[in-house]
């Protein structure tokens, strides 16, 4: 077993203790492999150990790695770091974009999968802390974000994401994250479709357990499972980074 099948399984266990805790079933909840910086060997390795979902920070990268990997079988990439509208032609490539936070992206999204015949699953990123070093939209703009997405063709709402203050306790995360469920919660009680709100994307390599046990879906690791990174490929012009 390598290091990173390893490590994978280690992540793997961490998930299903935590889902049990919290009353869910394991496969509740999936796990976004976060490869950004690692090289494609590092994907190989990971989906030789049976990981089939990953998440890339930058649109280039993403691209140069899903062309690199088209031998291997059932795998799907998300974009988890910032998106800037004017590259969200060539983003609609990936399975799934989590960083939806204007209506003006999600309608270039919606424009450019359908112009490529596809569908691609969006996620709205919520800043629910109001950070001026975080992206996302405010509580009280995810109604008309919503609203725009059930009128699209081709971006699929499947759900809402999050990135939340950084803490050194992760326990010190968990209101945020609870604070997503319940946005998620009253969203789905005033009429909007559970479907269009069944992912939750929170949680990443120092507080995913936390981020399970109060709801989420979706989480993306990356340094426990891939290790350290060093941060050395070329930078993509206006992305930021989404740690995971």
């Amino acid at each position: 077993m390598t290091d990173i099948a390893a490590r994978l399984t280690n992540v793997r266990e961490q998930i299903a203790e935590a889902a049990l805790r919290s009353g869910r079933r394991p496969d509740d909840v999936s796990l976004i492999a976060v490869s950004k910086t690692f090289p494609l060997e590092a994907v190989r390795e990971a989906y030789a150990a049976g990981q089939r979902l990953f998440g890339e920070n930058k649109v280039q990268e993403l691209l140069l790695k899903a062309e690199a990997g088209r031998d291997m079988a059932g795998i799907e990439w998300h974009l988890i770091g910032h998106l800037q509208s004017n590259k969200a032609r060539k983003a609609a490539a990936a399975h799934a974009i989590h960083v939806v936070d204007s209506t003006d992206l999600l309608q270039r999204i919606d424009r450019a999968a359908a112009e490529a015949g596809r569908h691609v699953k969006v996620l709205l990123q919520v800043d629910l802390a109001l950070e001026s070093t975080k992206f996302g939209a405010p509580v009280d703009e995810v109604p008309l974000l919503i609203a725009a997405a059930r009128q699209c063709a081709a971006a699929r709402l499947s759900g809402l994401m999050l990135i939340p203050p950084a803490v050194d306790d992760p326990e010190d995360a968990r209101p945020w994250f609870r604070q997503l469920r319940e946005l998620r919660d009253r969203l789905v009680d005033g009429g909007v479709p559970g479907e269009l709100l069944r992912h939750l994307s929170m949680g990443m390599s120092h507080d995913f357990p936390v981020a399970i046990e109060e709801g989420a879906t979706l989480v993306r690791v990356g340094s426990a499972i891939f290790g350290a990174r060093q941060y050395a490929v070329p930078a993509g012009a206006g992305d930021t980074p989404a740690a995971g």
